[in-house]
């Protein structure tokens, strides 16, 4: 038997970045190694119905209930994504365990000056005392969502191991959320559950059930080379163009400007040359109105720019991604009920905000499957600068297991 800690610090070692360009799924084949690994502990620990989706990298399994013949309680999931986000290598982590962090800034990696500082990050002085794990400064460490995926293993290890009473428990680790698609061939009704939670979240005790809406938009911008030397009125610098679309959004709506439930467009990627451009976005907002209004404003400038530079200059394809799960989980408030308090049963404060991103919960919660959102303890999520305490990790395996009594 490991710890969730244990657990943790073998997985972040397997790479499983995503790659949105790709047009396979999962979109890559190397997710599919912490898959496969996945499977076997949950076999080894005598979870049931184990399976794992070769073709597209889910891993499925059951813990059977133990309830009494004739008492019956509704089948609860919990659900991790195993990919790590784009923004960052995940590639060759190496994970430092910093005991009874003093407070202060770490020094991540001395040879190459990179250092988490507290005026960056002041939350992290709220961290001292306990014990951190973080990177070396030259990867992201990849508690999104490796965390999530140690705390219910966890979960999972304890109620077999101790042979605690609970309903009937189902299980699913996907692939390829960071870049939208985690439920694209998620096996909803083979999953056989009544409601379910993502382990996805933040800070401790993080409780969400709002997510943005969100959609991508990928612009392409067609130019014409000229001979710079005769070029007046003649040529069309694609780079050009593509900055000038880029020019025409609100300069306040961008992700460093706006919290809360402010809204944004975010300028993800950008390649250019002086006959073809392109800048791909992500668009997101909490209020269906509003997320309509930003993606009208796309359509906008694209067509301005069109009448400006000539039909077919600017070809905008917009495409949504997932939406607000609110309506969904409105009818189900006992979720969140549950949820808050598992957490004060554990000694943790819950916390309820609104996701400012998406999880796949979002999507399944739309696909029939109810699925509010738990925090994992972890910070920095998607950077170099990442950690997670590992007390968090321990309150988070007991927030799970008073979920399953409850």
């Amino acid at each position: 038997m490991s710890s969730v800690v244990d657990k943790f610090l073998r997985y972040v070692k397997i790479d499983t970045q995503s790659w949105s360009p790709s047009d396979t799924f999962p979109s890559t084949e190397k997710q599919k190694d912490l898959g496969r690994l996945l499977t076997k502990e949950l076999q080894e620990m005598g979870a049931s119905d184990v399976k794992f989706d070769e073709q597209f990298g889910y891993v499925y399994a059951t813990i059977p209930s133990t309830l009494k013949e004739g008492k019956t309680a509704p089948v609860l999931g919990f659900i991790s994504h195993m990919d790590t986000a784009m923004a960052v290598s995940g590639k060759d982590v190496k994970p430092r365990i910093v005991e009874n962090y003093p407070g202060g800034d770490i020094v991540l990696n001395e040879a190459l000056g990179i250092v988490t500082s507290v005026s960056d990050f002041p939350a992290l002085q709220k961290r001292a005392g306990k014990t951190l794990i973080v990177t070396d400064g030259t990867t992201l460490l990849g508690a999104d969502d490796k965390a999530g995926i140690a705390e219910i293993l966890q979960m999972a290890e304890d109620i077999l191991r101790d042979d605690l009473p609970h309903g009937t428990v189902k299980i699913a680790f996907t692939p390829d959320e960071e870049i939208g698609n985690g439920p694209v061939k998620f096996d909803v009704a083979g999953f056989g559950c009544d409601f379910a939670y993502t382990v996805d979240g933040g800070d401790l005790g993080e409780l969400e059930y709002e997510n943005f809406n969100g959609a991508s938009a990928h612009v392409a911008v067609k130019g014409l080379s000229v001979h710079p030397g005769s070029a007046k009125n003649k040529m069309i610098n694609a780079m050009t163009v593509a900055m000038e679309f880029a020019s025409l959004l609100p300069k306040h709506e961008v992700p460093e400007n706006t919290e809360g439930y402010e809204g944004f467009a975010h300028l993800v990627g950008m390649q250019g040359e002086i006959e073809h451009a392109t800048l791909d976005y992500i668009i997101r907002d909490h209020d269906m109105e509003k997320f309509e209004a930003k993606k009208a404003r796309f359509q906008k400038i694209a067509d301005y720019l069109n009448d400006k530079y000539g039909a077919g200059t600017v070809v905008l394809n917009l495409t949504d991604t997932y939406y607000n799960m609110k309506q969904q989980i409105a009818p189900h408030m006992f979720l969140i009920e549950d949820a808050e308090q598992a957490m004060r049963d554990a000694g943790v404060e819950p916390l309820v905000v609104p996701i400012r991103g998406g999880t796949d919960g979002a999507r399944l919660s739309f696909m029939g499957l109810p699925c509010p959102n738990l925090s994992t303890g972890g910070h920095n999520f998607h950077g170099r600068f990442e950690y997670i305490p590992v007390q968090s990790m321990d309150k988070m395996v007991e927030v799970l297991l008073n979920l399953v009594r409850v």
